[in-house]
C-alpha cells in the first residue's frame, strides 16, 4: 500500500454540530460470539442510508475455541467486514469464496438473495488466535434491493492509505482527503478507518446533509465544536447539515485514537425488517422468507455451491 501524504485545512470554516454520542450494547451474534453495537438499539434505530455496525470484540481464541456466523441468508442490503486482526474465511452461495486478513475488507452485495457464511480460517480455529473486526450493513435504495449479488474482496494494499501530520487513515469507500477508496457503491458513502495521534486534530469534510458518524474502537478523543469527549465502543453521530468533522486527541493520551468513520446520502425510504431481510414493505419481507425457505436463494456446500 502507498500512502499519500496531506496537509489538511478545513473544507469549510464552519464545524458540524455533534448531534449525540451513543453508547453501545453488547449482544451475542452468529454462532455465539459478543459483539458490541451502538446501533440498531432500542435508541439508536438506523442512520441512514446505514442499517448497523457491530465491532467483534478483541478476543484471544483458545485452539478450538473461535467462532463465526455459519451460512445464513441476506436480501435487499449489502454487508461489509473489516478486519482488524485474525483470519476470516467467506463463502456464498453465488461461487464466491474468499480469506480476508489483517487490515482487509469484504463488502458483499447480498440484492436479490444470497446465503453466506463467515467463519474464523482454519488456522485461527485449529491453532487459535486473536480474533477483532467490524462489520458494517448499508442500505441500497428500492429499485436495487434486487440486484444481482456480488461480492468485493479488497485487500488492505488496495485501500487507499493517505497520513497527515499525526494522523493516518485508510479509505475504503468513496473520496477523502484527496484519494480515493476502491470499494464500489451503489449510493454516495465515505467509509474510512482513522487513526489520530496523542496531540494531533484532525478536520475530517462530509457532504452537506449527509448522514456522518465516528466510531471509536481504541482510545479516547473530543469530537465537535464542544469537544465532547468519544470513548472507545461509543458512536459520535452529527447533524445532517454542513461543516467539517472535528476530532482532537488529547497530548497526554495513553495512546493513539483509532476510528471508523461513515458518512452517505440518506435514501429516505420506507423500511421493513427482519432478522437478515432488509426490504421497503412487510410483503417483501415474507416474500424473502419463502424464497429463502424455498431454497431460491441457493445453498453452500463443503466444496462449492449449488
Amino acid at each position: 500500500m502507498t500512502t499519500e501524504t496531506k496537509n489538511t485545512e478545513a473544507t469549510t470554516d464552519r464545524i458540524r454540530p455533534l448531534a449525540r454520542i451513543v453508547a453501545s450494547s453488547r449482544t451475542i451474534e452468529g454462532g455465539g460470539f459478543e459483539v458490541y453495537r451502538p446501533f440498531p438499539t432500542p435508541s439508536l434505530d438506523l442512520l441512514d442510508p446505514f442499517l448497523l455496525l457491530d465491532e467483534m470484540a478483541p478476543v484471544n481464541h483458545e485452539p478450538g475455541q473461535a467462532m463465526g456466523a455459519p451460512a445464513h441468508p441476506h436480501r435487499g442490503f449489502e454487508t461489509v467486514t473489516y478486519v482488524l486482526q485474525g483470519e476470516v474465511e467467506h463463502q456464498d452461495s453465488a461461487g464466491n469464496h474468499g480469506l480476508i486478513g489483517p487490515g482487509d475488507v469484504q463488502w458483499m452485495t447480498a440484492g436479490d438473495g444470497i446465503i453466506h457464511s463467515e467463519m474464523p480460517s482454519t488456522r485461527i480455529q485449529t491453532e487459535g488466535g486473536v480474533g477483532h473486526g467490524l462489520q458494517l450493513w448499508v442500505n441500497l435504495p428500492s429499485t436495487l434491493r434486487r440486484t444481482t449479488p456480488r461480492y468485493q474482496g479488497l485487500p488492505n494494499d488496495q485501500l487507499a492509505a493517505v497520513a497527515g501530520e499525526g494522523w493516518s487513515a485508510e479509505v475504503v469507500a468513496g473520496s477523502l482527503f484527496g484519494v480515493d477508496g476502491p470499494a464500489e457503491t451503489f449510493t454516495p458513502i465515505v467509509y474510512a478507518r482513522v487513526t489520530i495521534q496523542a496531540g494531533a486534530s484532525l478536520r475530517i469534510p462530509v457532504a452537506d446533509g449527509h448522514t456522518s458518524a465516528v466510531y471509536a474502537f481504541a482510545g479516547s478523543a473530543a469530537v465537535g465544536q464542544s469537544g465532547e469527549s468519544l470513548d472507545a465502543q461509543h458512536l459520535a453521530v452529527f447533524e445532517r447539515s454542513s461543516g467539517d468533522l472535528v476530532i482532537s486527541v488529547p497530548a497526554d493520551a495513553a495512546g493513539p485514537f483509532d476510528s471508523i468513520v461513515i458518512a452517505g446520502e440518506p435514501i429516505d425510504q420506507p423500511i421493513a425488517r427482519y432478522g437478515p431481510f432488509v426490504m421497503n414493505t412487510k410483503a417483501e419481507i415474507e416474500e424473502a422468507i419463502d424464497d429463502f425457505n424455498a431454497g431460491r436463494m441457493g445453498s453452500i456446500t463443503a466444496t462449492g455451491t449449488t
